[in-house]
């Protein structure tokens, strides 16, 4: 069974709690997303680690249940 979009957010902003999530379904099959995530967690990191950070976040579902999830990761812009 397909991972919903709430799991997804509900997962990242347990271990992102001052992250904003934008989950979207690309396929509309439950199993291909796209996810925008904006946290103060990933300034001063690469992409590959803030990325490292959201897998960590997903607890193992991602090549499982969650199938395929393209990732837009930044901090957020300095006021």
């Amino acid at each position: 069974m397909p991972m919903n979009a709430q799991d997804i957010e509900r997962l990242i902003k347990t271990a992102l709690p001052d992250a904003t999530v934008v989950i979207e379904d690309l396929a509309g099959d439950g199993d291909h997303y796209a996810a925008r995530i904006v946290s103060e967690a990933f300034r001063g990191k690469s992409r590959v680690q803030q990325h490292q950070m959201v897998y960590a976040a997903l607890q193992g579902n991602m090549g499982g249940v969650l199938h395929a999830l393209a990732l837009q990761t930044s901090a957020p812009d300095k006021a």
